[in-house]
């Protein structure tokens, strides 16, 4: 019967999800939305199909520590370093005054000061997956004020990292004195520092080293499995040799394999895995929902939203503006934070196990989260206007200012080559010597080192990936050459390339004349066969013999490609 209810919440939860992340995504809406729309749908509080609560929870403790596995995985200390004068003050006083006043909203509605802290906390910290989306869609990724709102979520996913750590040492014991608290951080504090000093010690020699081993076989299913066996061994790991939370052990094991070479494959090859199972999270989170509890409390959602959509913004847009930045910089940042997100639920989550957080505070953070996923895109869509009339009223903004992301810094020629075998050596070495930018996409991490030891932008990863298509520089790149020959592979590739960049001139390779149309078709502009050419070749030649005039060949010449074009 177990195995039964573990299929029905597996197939139930994840087909409400896909039907209404679907929908939300066609709204424009992040499907986070939907997400936790499916949860309430499959929840114990609606009408139908009910997924198993416990087996949903198992599930979603699995996310949780693939998600934390994720962060530390493209945790990129550069991108903080770079706006680091403005993102850590910044963040920390915003993520301050947002904790305060919801531990002050939580206390006026008659929770206790755990409570309090937790769910001020957990209104405190916004949506990475949800930030990273607004800015794509609004192309501001690549600019100053994306910069900035990176880094900024960045401090702030870091100060959730360590309140999953300090909370359970400050409120998991029975004793509440000074000198219990103090040692019960400084116990936790102890165990932290072991932790990283084995990790980092240790697993900064062994990870990298059992990777190479096994991306050495060439096979894609073990690595995934490797990654994994990483991401779960280590944050188990933690928990029982440390005591400390498995959220902190699977982000200092994302942290480890990020740094090492094998970093961008595992978060394009290993990690749809975490897609999946982070759906289930928010599914788990949604299914906590009781729609008629907030009859009884629409005073503490309203105040949680306006904390989210109001306060929290306006000490961001004031921070900016105080550190010297420009209006146009400050409102982006602002609006952009205004949401709350995967995160929140995971504090959510731990103050429910740590049992100070009751279930009408979930509610209320669910709909808060709702509320403010669904309107983020929107607001965000107005700072233009909003500019517009700041402008015309006295205010000015500084528009290229904000303009400073990779597009200015990237060359004018670039070619991505995929595969660096005697076809793709050749085609690097003639785009070098042309001074065009070549970077090479190689599955084989030797052939990566050699590139780069002779200064040649290479990539190591799998180019059906769109993460490696984009890390590459895919949206820039003038060409893309499919140099492998693999059709079936190559249509894939061809199809992520097209949506990334509808503008880039794709030239791929065949081994048969068959293939040539299935690549026209994805969207290749040129594809060469090898048995066409060298068929044509010969016609040519023939033709040339029998005394043809250069006007016949190049006409027979186009005809023969036109027929290879078409099928």
């Amino acid at each position: 019967m177990h195995e039964v209810d573990l299929i029905l919440t597996l197939t139930g939860g994840l087909t409400a999800a896909l039907i209404l992340g679907y929908i939300t995504q066609q709204l424009r809406l992040s499907p986070i939305v939907g997400y936790l729309l499916a949860g309430i749908a499959v929840g114990p509080h609606t009408p139908g199909f009910e997924a198993d609560g416990t087996i949903a929870q198992q599930l979603a403790e699995v996310g949780v520590i693939l998600l934390l596995f994720g962060v530390g995985l493209n945790f990129h200390i550069r991108e903080l370093l770079a706006v680091k004068q403005v993102a850590i003050p910044g963040a920390l006083v915003a993520s301050s005054v947002a904790t305060g006043l919801g531990l002050a909203v939580a206390r006026l509605h008659g929770y206790g000061w755990a409570t309090g802290l937790v769910f001020g906390s957990a209104i405190s910290v916004a949506s990475t997956v949800v930030l990273i989306r607004v800015l794509s869609d609004n192309r501001d990724l690549h600019t100053r004020a994306g910069h900035i709102a990176v880094g900024w979520v960045v401090v702030e996913d870091m100060l959730t990292v360590a309140a999953l750590v300090v909370l359970p040492a400050l409120l998991g014991g029975e004793a509440v004195g000074l000198q219990a608290v103090a040692l019960a951080l400084g116990t936790a504090g102890l165990k932290i520092a072991a932790l990283v000093a084995v990790i980092m010690l240790a697993g900064g020699r062994l990870i990298p080293w059992v990777l190479e081993g096994i991306a050495a076989t060439r096979s894609r299913e073990l690595f995934t499995l490797a990654v994994l066996v990483i991401a779960l061994g280590i944050a188990v790991g933690s928990a029982k040799l440390f005591g400390v939370s498995m959220a902190m052990g699977a982000f200092l094991a994302g942290m480890i394999v990020g740094r090492s070479e094998f970093g961008l494959r595992a978060a394009s090859e290993a990690l749809p895995m975490r897609d999946a199972f982070a759906v289930l999270f928010f599914v788990s989170v949604g299914m906590l929902f009781n729609p008629s509890t907030l009859l009884t409390s629409p005073g503490l959602l309203a105040a949680t939203v306006a904390i989210v959509l109001l306060a929290k913004p306006l000490t961001i847009w004031a921070a900016v503006l105080l550190l010297g930045y420009p209006l146009q910089v400050a409102v982006s940042v602002a609006v952009s934070l205004a949401q709350i997100g995967e995160f929140s639920f995971i504090l959510a989550t731990l103050g429910r196990q740590l049992g100070v957080l009751p279930d009408e505070a979930i509610n209320t953070l669910v709909a808060a989260a709702i509320v403010s996923i669904t309107l983020n895109p929107l607001l965000y869509r107005l700072i233009g206007p909003l500019e517009h009339w700041l402008t015309r009223h006295g205010h000015t903004t500084v528009a290229d200012d904000n303009a400073v992301g990779h597009e200015a810094a990237t060359p004018s020629h670039r070619a991505i080559v995929v595969g660096y075998g005697p076809v793709g050596q050749t085609v690097t070495q003639l785009l070098l010597d042309n001074e065009i930018t070549p970077t090479v996409i190689e599955l084989n991490l030797d052939t990566v080192r050699r590139l780069k030891a002779f200064d040649v932008q290479a990539l190591y990863g799998d180019a059906t990936c769109p993460e490696i298509l984009v890390e590459a520089g895919i949206k820039g790149a003038d060409n893309l050459i499919l140099t492998s020959g693999t059709s079936r592979v190559d249509e894939e590739i061809v199809r992520q390339a097209k949506e990334l960049n509808p503008d880039v001139a794709i030239l791929a390779r065949s081994q048969y004349v068959r293939d040539l149309p299935k690549l026209h078709r994805a969207g290749a502009e040129d594809v060469f066969s090898a048995e066409g050419e060298v068929a044509l070749a010969f016609t040519m030649r023939i033709l040339e013999r029998l005394g043809a005039t250069g006007e016949q060949i190049d006409r027979e010449r186009a005809r023969v490609e036109a027929t290879f074009r078409n099928g």
